[in-house]
């Protein structure tokens, strides 16, 4: 019998759960109205899902064109985790915001008792586990789980209530990763490494080490579902000139989607470098690219002859107003050399962690070594919302990389390189809350 907060929690992980999280319900959240995940898209982010598409399915008469998500759901109990097969999530791009819907449907075991009423005070708990499942579990208002929760405090994030795997061991996750950057900090100098997969660590000397550095000393490896992440918090470095201005060397790349539509993908991404590149500016003979910054601030690219344009969002308002809307590359005749669907963004925005700290790093050779600096910027509760306002003021931009070239065997390589990017200073427009601390006491 599961009755303490301490026992679900030990189940969660005994199921794989890495992540835990608590959401108090309201009398709406229910299986009639769906369970409210929070405004925008954030909970996108915190709960991993599948492939979101349009539902045009009709029902009651009335067309219900909503973007879903399916997601890969379980109730748990002492038996077991049993299948919820239609859990989804549902996006409501007019609001905007995230409901869980289908939670009950062909699931034997669900706690009909508890989600099909208007309780005030239920509780609904999330395990979300490395294989991208999602577990369930709820409780009544009154109940000892619900009680333990309710007598201290937890970290929030957006909606949901953030809890430890284990009641003995209840480090809170920001915590023991400043920690950890307290204790790299103090090493001073680290000669560059990367983790095997073995989790042996093995000196690197490639320039990019920056990141692999900090990932090793921090036990992080990469993982199937994200990028390496500590107790949930995604790690990124980025190299400055000095720990007194802390000013950034480069500028930051937030993703790299492919384009899913336009001349790129009706013809092929080699004929679209060949209609729409240009020769190498520093002289390399065989070799075709396609740069530049692309935003819906700049006019057509000169080189180019290509400019960005963002259809079906109202920045004003910071809503979707269509589905089918995305980013484009046009031509001056309106003719569509690459194009993103919103879905397909989303499917790549959504990978980002919920929660991220940005490390600085100084370089020195040889032997090649990083320092890791005392002020870090932490980052809470990412939303794709953030990314299209950012994208239609300019402060995010398109800066691809391509290059078609001849190899030696006589045929032309693509090097392909479709990269999103912003200034550091700019970073934290891409969450809801966010907090430069100090790692020196």
């Amino acid at each position: 019998m599961i009755d303490s907060l301490g026992r679900l929690l030990a189940l969660m992980a005994y199921h794989g759960a890495y992540r835990i999280y608590a959401k108090r319900l309201s009398p709406n959240d229910n299986s009639k109205n769906q369970v409210y995940l929070g405004g925008g898209f954030s909970a996108l982010n915190v709960l991993p899902h599948g492939e979101i598409y349009i539902d045009t399915t009709s029902r009651g008469g009335s067309k219900q064109d909503r973007p879903k998500a399916a997601l890969n759901f379980f109730w748990i109990d002492g038996e077991g985790k049993h299948l919820a097969p239609d859990a989804n999530l549902i996006l409501y791009p007019d609001y905007p915001e995230v409901r869980m819907s289908g939670f009950l449907r062909g699931c034997q075991s669900a706690p009909n008792n508890l989600m099909t009423i208007r309780d005030e005070g239920r509780i609904l708990f999330f395990g979300v586990t490395r294989d991208g499942e999602v577990l369930g579990f709820a409780t009544n208002s009154d109940g000892p789980i619900s009680n333990q929760l309710n007598a201290s405090s937890w970290p929030a994030l957006g909606v949901f209530l953030e809890l430890p795997l284990s009641l003995e061991d209840p480090t809170d996750p920001k915590a023991a990763l400043l920690a950890q950057l307290r204790r790299v900090h103090d090493l001073r100098w680290i000669a560059s490494q990367k983790l095997t997969r073995t989790g042996a660590r093995a000196a690197y000397a490639a320039r990019n080490g920056g990141g692999y550095t900090l990932e090793a000393e921090l036990g992080v490896q990469p993982n199937g579902y994200a990028e390496p992440d500590f107790m949930g918090w995604e790690v990124k470095q980025y190299g400055v000139r000095d720990f007194v201005k802390f000013a950034p060397k480069s500028v930051v790349t937030l993703f790299t989607p492919e384009p899913t539509g336009g001349f790129y993908k009706t013809r092929t991404a080699e004929k679209f470098v060949e209609r729409f590149g240009y020769p190498d500016k520093s002289g390399k003979a065989d070799r075709i690219n396609f740069g530049g910054i692309y935003s819906c601030q700049k006019a057509a690219h000169g080189d180019t002859g290509l400019r960005m344009t963002l259809k079906g969002f109202d920045a004003a308002v910071g809503k979707i107003t269509d589905m089918d809307g995305g980013l484009s590359l046009v031509t001056q005749d309106g003719e569509e050399a690459a194009t993103w669907s919103f879905s397909g963004l989303m499917a790549h925005w959504n990978r980002k962690h919920a929660q991220a700290a940005y490390v600085p790093s100084l370089f020195r050779t040889p032997p090649p070594e990083y320092s890791y600096g005392s002020r870090v910027l932490l980052c809470e509760q990412t939303d794709f919302i953030l990314f299209l306002k950012a994208f239609a003021a300019g402060k995010v931009y398109y800066d691809p990389a391509l290059k078609l070239e001849k190899a030696v065997s006589g045929k032309h390589v693509l090097h392909r390189r479709s990269q999103f990017r912003i200034q550091h200073s700019n970073l934290a427009q891409m969450y809801h809350r966010h907090e430069t601390v100090s790692l020196i006491n």
